[in-house]
């Protein structure tokens, strides 16, 4: 399903706990055109998405504090909601793509960000 931005804007789940690459993301996000919402960690990242039914797709580092790792609160989230579309980055893990769910992608850090941008819209839809 693509997102009719004519509407508004995707919403993306930016789950980060370092500060600037948070704020990175979050950059982004907002210039593939799409609104961000931040989690430190994926204990608030599953309360956000428990909470709201707008989120298109989740953008998480594999380590994180929290209940679990990125890679788990991904595999959480194709269980629960499988409708949305993830993206996974790390700087020091490299998964291999069993491990990874479906319809999701991994990008090793440091991002390019016209890479992430042309996967979120790729992933997402735009006008």
């Amino acid at each position: 399903m693509v997102h009719d931005l004519s509407r508004s804007p995707a919403v993306v789940l930016i789950v980060e706990d370092e500060t600037m690459l948070r704020m990175h993301a979050v950059d982004m996000v907002e210039d593939a055109g799409y609104t961000p919402i931040e989690a430190l960690d994926t204990d608030d990242a599953v309360a956000i998405l428990e909470s709201r039914s707008d989120v298109a797709l989740i953008y998480t580092d594999i380590q994180l504090p929290g209940g679990m790792d990125g890679l788990g609160l991904a595999h959480t989230v194709h269980k629960r909601w499988p409708a949305i579309k993830i993206i996974l980055v790390s700087g020091q893990l490299n998964p291999s793509s069993i491990d990874l769910p479906p319809c999701s992608r991994f990008f090793g850090k440091p991002l390019q960000a016209w890479q992430i941008i042309a996967e979120l819209r790729s992933m997402i839809g735009h006008a």
